[in-house]
């Protein structure tokens, strides 16, 4: 019964995910117009992103970054992890952790906005990044086998997927047993208000 309050609260999802779709459309094509919203490196910066992580790192993919946090302050990434990147957009996590994993491992960066993709896909050619697949999918649906991660990173997506039980649900399937959970997002003190769940501007921003 709760889950079926809690949905009715939503806005229509397919609504919902063409807004969220068209934001971050525009932070990939647009990355220097100006959000309200930190992007590039200045986010990273005040993430405490260290620029060492970006050597070989194509610009395409830091100048589009808009994560939320830093799920690398979490804990080390070792050689030859198996790594998902949860929501990787333009892929400035997907390739910070192909770089810690090494040739050995193996990252899947998974997203719901063509534009990221295509961005994150020109990146890992540019880069040579041939421990990396971008893969299209939502966080409730991941296109992943069961017991394939040792680690899944997230970093400001799962406050935009519209069912985050079923997306951590998810997580939880594909991590092994054992394995590694690392997110970095928004959170909040109070319930958000039922009017605020059905406004689609306050989900996309």
């Amino acid at each position: 019964m709760m889950e079926e309050t809690q949905a009715c609260a939503l806005p229509n999802i397919g609504e919902l995910r063409q807004a969220i779709r068209a934001e971050y459309s525009a932070v990939a094509t647009e990355p220097l117009r100006g959000f309200h919203f930190h992007t590039g490196r200045k986010l990273a910066a005040i993430l405490r992103y260290d620029e060492a992580w970006f050597d070989g790192i194509p610009e395409g993919s830091i100048e589009s970054f808009a994560g939320t946090g830093n799920p690398f302050l979490v804990d080390q990434i070792s050689l030859g992890e198996r790594v998902v990147d949860v929501g990787c957009g333009a892929g400035l996590d997907t390739f910070v952790a192909a770089k810690a994993i090494g040739p050995t491992g193996r990252v899947l960066g998974i997203d719901m906005t063509p534009e990221m993709l295509a961005k994150a896909q020109a990146s890992k050619e540019r880069g040579g990044f041939t421990n990396v697949e971008i893969r299209e999918g939502y966080g409730e649906a991941l296109p992943i086998d069961d017991n394939w991660a040792d680690l899944i990173i997230s970093n400001g997506a799962l406050n935009l997927m519209p069912n985050k039980t079923a997306a951590l649900r998810e997580m939880a399937r594909v991590l092994k047993p054992g394995g590694r959970l690392q997110i970095a997002d928004i959170i909040v003190q109070r319930a958000v208000p039922d009017d605020a769940k059905r406004d689609i501007d306050l989900w996309t921003g």
